[in-house]
């Protein structure tokens, strides 16, 4: 049975760069780093696998490896976001610090059962702080807020080419 999630790994350009925005603006300690050498299958290789931590024990980890080529791209939000749960007062908090950094963010956005705001990160990747709002348990109830149907219907109503694919 699956108990939680432990971490999620992304790519990164440079561990450092990665380090002071997860570390330092977001608040995320580093708790580990893995250098690999040697991959399972024995090829020699060049990586750092740094991990940082949220308060419920999970991380994200990011993966520097020089020696394999990545295209680092903006991502769309709807493509890829990392959505980290916050206390609703660090919206605000957080929102300003960006501004005095000079980091470009947007938000606050009311999503009906949370609200967030929203930067990217050096590599890319957009990362969102969200706070629940009253109410957060029942809107996410799928007794409660009929999401089967509602992705039930949404299937039969999208374009054809699309329920093909």
């Amino acid at each position: 049975m699956i108990k939680g999630l432990h971490h999620n790994a992304y790519r990164c350009r440079d561990s450092e760069e990665t380090r002071r925005f997860y570390e330092d603006f977001l608040g995320l300690p580093l708790v580990h780093t893995l250098k690999i050498e040697q991959t399972k299958t024995g090829r020699a290789t060049g990586v750092l696998h740094t991990f940082f931590q949220l308060d419920d024990g999970s991380c994200l980890a990011f993966f520097e490896a020089p020696d394999m080529p990545f295209e680092f791209k903006q991502q769309h939000d709807f493509d890829l976001h990392i959505a980290l749960e916050v206390e609703p007062d660090a919206l605000d908090k957080m929102m300003a610090k960006g501004k005095a950094e000079g980091r470009e963010g947007r938000g606050v956005s009311d999503h009906h059962f949370i609200r967030s705001i929203y930067f990217r990160d050096p590599n890319g990747y957009v990362i969102e702080l969200t706070a629940k709002v009253p109410g957060h348990e029942n809107d996410i109830d799928p007794k409660k807020n009929h999401a089967r149907e509602m992705l039930d219907k949404w299937q039969s109503t999208k374009p054809a080419a699309a329920r093909a694919a």
